[in-house]
């Protein structure tokens, strides 16, 4: 069965200043500094707003950027690319489709699997260890981390 994605009002409202101002104004959080650049465990992650699955453990890499980085989406349907002329340079926003938060930017300089190197704020994110998928309602992610 397949969920149905939103942005919640009920998450928006319990958001940080930090995670408010990465998903809702396209904001940066501190690279290094922030819940899961250095993340090891197995599981998914998704978005903080809406809790649709973005990425899979299995496709996160140390870019050496301080952020989380990863390969390739878990679910290629929940993420909408953009065009970013912002702070003087073209880049590639990446949203999340249902939530429309704020992630990051997608890269073309990734890890030769994929070449692409998805850079994700980690306060756009709500990590599920592998142990606690099902108890959540993403048992079928399962197979990929």
């Amino acid at each position: 069965m397949t969920k149905a994605y939103s942005k919640n009002p009920a998450a928006l409202a319990k958001l940080d200043a930090v995670q408010r101002h990465v998903t809702q104004a396209c904001g940066t959080e501190p690279p290094f500094r922030n819940a899961f650049w250095n993340e090891q465990r197995a599981g998914i992650y998704v978005d903080v707003v809406s809790g649709e699955p973005l990425f899979s453990s299995t496709d996160k890499f140390d870019s050496g950027t301080g952020w989380p980085s990863f390969t390739r989406p878990l679910k290629e349907e929940h993420i909408v690319e953009r065009r970013d002329a912002s702070h003087g340079m073209v880049r590639i926003e990446v949203r999340s489709k249902h939530g429309d938060s704020h992630l990051g930017h997608v890269f073309d300089d990734g890890p030769a699997e994929t070449g692409l190197r998805y850079c994700i704020n980690s306060a756009s994110l709500r990590f599920i260890p592998k142990e606690d998928l099902e108890k959540e309602g993403y048992g079928e992610y399962a197979q990929w981390v």
